[in-house]
């Protein structure tokens, strides 16, 4: 065992906190085969994430540790974008696994909290993983048992979503597999640490083809479009608490992918802007298709789409001017979204037991958190976008990134128009009895614990500039504007079905079979006249010959 010592209590307690990471939830999940234990380790397992979210505390306020153990081929290391990332994705695993498992008499069923534990291990260990086969095995623990997560009961819906979401993560994964062999093979001297191949990785013969992987797999992860249809269905089937961890913290070990295995320090221009272009026509296409939905979980998760492609063109953007500060900048404004998302997706089960239209105060608290993601003054979502400004500069890139907050604020809104009109029972069933009475304070937390992180990246005093307020403040007055207009026409959008681009292909796919029936009638009518057929075979290799004897 290493560590990297920045201060005696980082050296003496450091490591040993992230081993503790990955073993407490392991623990848990181990007592749960006990029927004496299941009924506690469930009870407990929301403190599983407390080793982690002590540990990037300590990371976030300045020291460093790392574990190895070479006999296991193990690698852990937490540095500061991982740590931002890993506070705020354990402090929501710890409330909604309070919130999901708070009901003794209506705890899930055990093969979800078998799966919960699984995927919280996943979660945790992205972030903090060192090396390619650490890393390929909790990628592969956040992704696969989340299926147990979204297909929770027997509902058609259900089963779909997981089915569309199984085939988007093995295909992943078998990309990424292949990034990772590929990242192996250029780093010459064998060594298997993030790090040192990614150091490589300019240099490599296989360079362009470990970056489309990466890009690729990653990308499918955060849903970038075209490769975003999973999404949607995903976080509508999946039950609430599900649902928030999922699209807060899970969806984030594509964004911490992307930050690990990118060479940032090294400009590649041309990669860089594929990636930039690739997150900005995310980013519209998440808000002009959400726009389009009723259901209010469906709409937040088209705002994920969005809010991807946003982060995702910031690392593009970094990546070809070969900034090496981006990935803690990034990765702060991706910790916003883990908190605001997982707050506004337990929203719409605090929604479905009050009425939203008369509770003003839990309205405008709503509104601050959607708002907030389109950077909404005072709010961490304003950090956010003063954390990416550097990334976007003052080009046609800050434009677009302006325009996607207007738009960001429009898809809120109606998010928030939507939320207060849809009662849905399902919902309502899937809150348990401490999130009405707890809420509130988590979403004010949701709106300042930002502001806490921010120091690490940055002055907190170029946040209440008059300038910043106001540049954060007019995209969303346009969002408004449109809004107002969306209420008044919006009836006349088209009603495109959730999983878009997944619909698309199954559409596209039944039409095959209809195409493949119309060819097996051809073929079997063609069969009625084998005499016929071989009649006319016979006549033109006459004709033919003839033709040939008289040149």
């Amino acid at each position: 065992m290493t560590g990297s010592l920045s201060s005696p209590l980082a050296n003496a307690i450091g490591p040993s906190l992230l081993v503790a990471s990955l073993a407490l939830p392991l623990i848990l999940l181990a007592a749960c085969f006990f029927p004496s234990l299941r009924r506690q380790a469930l009870a407990l397992q929301w403190l599983a994430p407390v080793p982690a979210l002590v540990a990037a505390l300590m990371a976030i306020s300045g020291a460093e540790f790392s574990f190895d153990a070479p006999a296991l081929r193990l690698s852990l290391q937490l540095d500061l974008p991982g740590a931002l990332l890993l506070a705020v994705a354990s402090l929501l695993w710890i409330v909604a696994g309070a919130a999901a498992f708070s009901d003794e008499n209506n705890r899930p069923k055990q093969r979800f909290a078998l799966c919960w534990l699984l995927t919280m291990t996943g979660s945790i260990g992205v972030f903090i993983a060192a090396d390619l086969l650490t890393f390929y095995l909790v990628y592969a623990l956040v992704s696969i048992p989340a299926y147990g997560l979204i297909a929770d009961d027997d509902a058609p819906a259900s089963k779909r979503a997981g089915g569309v979401y199984m085939a988007f993560t093995i295909l992943g994964e078998a990309l990424l597999l292949m990034a990772l062999a590929l990242l192996a093979a250029g780093e010459p001297h064998g060594s298997l640490r993030i790090e040192d191949v990614v150091a490589e990785l300019p240099y490599s013969p296989w360079r362009d083809s470990a970056l489309a992987l990466i890009v690729a797999s990653f990308g499918m992860k955060m849903a970038l479009a075209p490769l975003n249809g999973w999404m949607p269905l995903t976080y509508t089937a999946a039950p609430i608490p599900a649902a928030a961890v999922l699209s807060g913290a899970a969806v984030k070990a594509g964004v911490i992918g992307l930050i690990r295995f990118l060479p940032f320090g090294y400009a590649l221009q041309g990669w860089g802007e594929a990636l930039a272009m690739i997150g900005f026509f995310s980013a519209f296409y998440g808000v002009a298709i959400g726009v389009t939905q009723q259901n209010p979980k469906t709409v937040l998760a088209y705002s994920s789409i969005s809010q991807m492609g946003v982060l995702a063109a910031a690392l593009g953007l970094a990546l070809a001017s070969g900034d090496a500060s981006a990935p803690a900048l990034v990765a702060f404004a991706a910790a916003n979204h883990v908190l605001v998302k997982g707050v506004l997706f337990l929203a719409v089960g605090f929604a479905a037991t009050t009425d939203l239209r008369r509770n003003r105060a839990a309205l405008l608290l709503t509104a601050a958190l959607g708002l907030s993601l389109a950077g909404l003054p005072f709010t961490g979502g304003a950090l956010a976008k003063l954390a990416l400004k550097a990334s976007f500069g003052s080009g046609i890139a800050a434009g677009l990134s302006y325009a996607s907050a207007a738009g960001t604020a429009l898809l809120m809104l109606h998010f928030l128009m939507r939320l207060a009109r849809t009662t849905d029972p399902v919902a309502q069933a899937q809150t348990a009895a401490a999130i009405p009475r707890f809420w509130p304070f988590i979403a004010v937390g949701a709106l300042f614990i930002p502001w806490l992180l921010f120091p690490a990246i940055g002055d907190l005093s170029s946040a209440v500039d008059l300038a910043k307020l106001w540049e954060g403040l007019w995209p969303l007055l346009i969002g408004a504007a449109l809004a107002l207009g969306l209420r008044r026409w919006g009836g006349r959008l088209p009603r495109i079905p959730e999983g878009d681009t997944v619909v698309a292909a199954e559409a596209a796919f039944k039409a095959s079979f209809a195409l493949s029936r119309l060819f097996e009638k051809l073929d079997a009518r063609l069969r009625l006249w084998p005499a016929g057929g071989l009649s006319l075979l016979t006549i033109a290799l006459i004709l033919a010959a003839l033709a040939a004897h008289g040149g």
